[in-house]
Order: C-alpha cells, then structure tokens, then sequence
C-alpha cells in the first residue's frame, strides 16, 4: 500500500490537525491544522502544508536541550504581563517594521507571561529567513508537576479558508476533544480554544489543549501545552496541562506576539510582505472555487449505496458517511480530487487494473489506524486519465480511531469499486 494514502488520502480529516504534532509546523504551517485544510489539495502540495492546527504544529528540534537560535549577548528585558500586553499589535500588512525577533526574546518573553513556578527545557527560534516561523518552547512546573508548552508565530491570509479552518471547531467522530469553543473577538480577531489528546485513538492518555488566534491583519498566534515533559514519549506528570483556559485566553491574545509577527522577515512561513499565499493552486484543482463541497460528494455519494444501507451520520468537516446495514456501523470515507495525474505512480503500483478508457483502478485492504486493535479498513483507489481521482474506504467501526464495531466493513470491495466508477462522479471533472 502506498505510504501517501495514510498520510495524504483523506487529508481533510481534522485529526491529522491535532495530531502528529511534532510534525505539521512546515514553511506554510497551515494545513495545520492548517494551509489550508483545502479538502483534496493535490499531493506535492500537501507535502508542503498542514491544516488546523496550534502551536503543536511546531517541528521541534533539540526539545529540552541546546537552543536553535544562540544567543544574541544582547540583554533584554523581562517583560511583565502588563507591558508586554501593551506593545503594538503591528501592522495589517505583514511587511516587517521591527528588527527580527530573537530566540532569547521569545523565551524571556513567555516566560514572563507565565504564572509563577520552575521554568526548564527551553528552546527557540527566532524570526530568521528559514522556511520555519518563529517559536518557542519550555516546560514549566506550578508544583503541581512538568508540563510542555509552545507557543508559534505565523502570518495567515485574513478571511481565507486556511484562517477559517484554523479556528474552527473540529469533528468529535475524527478529532475527539472535551471541549471546543470558537469566538469572534471585540477587535475582530477569531479566537479558538481546544482541550483535546495527543493521540485521537487515546492509546496513550496525554492532553493536549490549544490556544488559535488569527487577527483581521493575519497575524497568527497558536499556543500548546500537555500535562507531560513533551508532547510524545513523556510520563503523563499531572492530571491537566499547567494553564487554564482563561489563562490559555490571556497567553494567546497578549499583544506583543502580534509585534513578533510582523518582526517576521520576507516569506517566512505564511504570507509574506504581500500579505498573499506563497503557494497558489491551480485553477481547478482541490482547494479552489471549483472543488465539490462536502454536501455536494455527500449527496451524491448516498444513493450509490448499496440498498438496505442507512446513513446514521454525515461529515461536517470532511467527506464521511456513518452507516448500517443492520450488522453494526461502519465509517465510509470518500476522497474526489482533481489534477492527480502527476502522482498517479505513487498511489497506483505496477498491479494496479487499467481498464479500457484509461481509468486506473486499486483496491486495498489494511488495519486502517494501527494503533487501534482489530481495525479494518477496505479501499478502492480510481483515477481516470485526466487526473481525476475517486477513493473509497470503509471500517469495521464508526470512526477512525474507535474500536470495531463489527467483523467487517459494511461495504465490500465490489461495492466500493462500484461506487467510485460510477458515473455520477463525472459532474465534478
């Protein structure tokens, strides 16, 4: 099986945004969890970006060891909370008006937003020309024991689909959370606070919360903590994460992040100076005004189903069905993309079925989530030969992540197969 259809397959899934954090903070840190979560972006630029997601999204290097950014031998001031929440909240343009942000700021700064306790395992970057935006990170102890926190910095297109999804409320079936709760601030800024898990299948019981803001200037603030040392490989330490979240609120909104924003120099992360995306899809591709909506695959995905299936629950956030044929419920996820000719090799091997109009066919049978035992999950993988792809997959159980709900996935292989060559799709090419 293809590495990419774990990955890159259902990439609309808002887990991915809440997961595999340590991995998602790349040079436009928005598929988070970010980019956009563009449903069915095509694959090269998916690799490129991540959807939703907070400050978790930060790829951290040497975390708990040396810094990444030196120190500058400059003294800094340690800010307080009260004036350092009266610095500029910077400019609507993303065009850098202050010299760039250090590593030893960063971490001076957060550390003096912090209530009081032991600070250790401190590490930064600052705003250089790298493909990675500022952030930093350390643990901190209240005496109630270790717990990670991060905070990154970002510029994000104000009004775009990236800065919507990047405060929106995930699905509980794909991202299961406690709470989520998504505001619109006084001065115009979106605000989301998440308390959720490291892990969606909750294999291991580390808490994850967030803290999102996106400013009507695109300026981004994403704020993590976990009640562990890390974020993955640590002992649980304590019962929750160290800070609140009237104090997660207070941490994300403070305006000197916003002045660290704009102190980002060129194209780093985000933005740029321009104020537009660095990257821009092609037209008609995934992503664009021309990509089917969720209700549109969804309502045209039900009547393929074979007869006697009920529909027990739909996707809000990407293209899933919940359904039962009276044997139990079963998650059937459905991909439809544009433009995927280019990666054809990489998701169709040298078996893959050519039938007589050139349309390319796979099917694949895996344990869907490997860490959630007795999964199932089967897939038929299309794509016709301009590059338009139909995948489907279903599970023995009703979400990714849950445990079976039955022996196997309420659709067979022939019915998906059926459903993902049906001609319906043809309306979407």
């Amino acid at each position: 099986m293809p590495v990419e259809h774990d990955e890159d397959h259902f990439e609309g899934r808002l887990s991915h945004a809440l997961h595999d954090t340590g991995e998602r903070f790349d040079a436009d840190r928005a598929a988070l969890v970010a980019a956009g979560l563009a449903r069915g972006r095509r694959l090269r630029l998916r690799r490129r970006a991540t959807v939703l997601g907070g400050a978790a999204g930060i790829a951290l290097v040497g975390v708990g060891g040396a810094l990444l950014v030196p120190w500058d031998g400059t003294p800094a001031p340690r800010p307080s909370s009260s004036n350092v929440a009266e610095q500029p909240s910077g400019n609507p343009t993303g065009t850098s008006t202050a010299p760039p942000v250090t590593a030893r700021q960063l971490i001076e700064t957060l550390e003096g937003l912090l209530p009081k306790g032991k600070v250790s395992g401190q590490d930064a970057k600052g705003a250089t020309n790298s493909l990675m935006p500022p952030y930093v990170h350390l643990v901190h102890d209240d005496g109630k024991g270790p717990g990670a926190i991060t905070v990154g910095l970002d510029r994000i297109e104000p009004g775009s689909e990236q800065a919507r999804q990047t405060t929106k409320c995930p699905d509980r079936r794909v991202a299961p959370h406690d709470s989520c709760v998504s505001t619109l601030l006084p001065d115009g800024s979106l605000l989301r606070l998440f308390q959720g898990y490291e892990y969606p299948d909750r294999r291991v019981d580390t808490k994850m919360w967030t803290a999102d803001l996106v400013t009507p200037a695109g300026q981004r603030v994403s704020v993590s903590e976990w009640n562990a040392a890390a974020e993955k490989g640590a002992p649980i330490s304590r019962s929750e994460p160290p800070l609140s979240t009237a104090q997660l609120k207070e941490l994300v909104t403070a305006k000197v992040w916003r002045g660290y924003v704009d102190s980002i120099p060129g194209n780093t992360g985000g933005t740029g100076n321009s104020g537009k995306p660095t990257e821009t899809v092609p037209p008609g591709s995934p992503g664009t005004d021309e990509e089917p909506s969720f209700t549109e695959i969804l309502d045209t995905l039900v009547p393929l189903l074979p007869e006697g299936t009920k529909v027990v629950d739909r996707g809000t956030d990407y293209s899933y069905l919940v359904v039962d044929d009276g044997k139990g419920r079963s998650l059937v996820e459905i991909d439809v993309q544009h433009g995927m000719g280019d990666v054809a090799d990489e998701l169709f091997g040298d078996d893959a079925e050519t039938l007589p109009d050139g349309t390319l066919v796979t099917d694949r049978q895996d344990a869907g989530d490997k860490d959630v035992p007795g999964c199932v999950r089967w897939t038929v993988d299309t794509m016709r030969p301009d590059g338009f792809r139909v995948a489907v997959s279903a599970y023995n159980a009703d979400g990714p992540h849950a445990a079976p709900s039955r022996a196997k996935p309420a659709l067979a292989v022939k019915q998906l197969r059926e459903i993902a060559l049906s001609p319906k799709w043809d309306r979407f090419r």
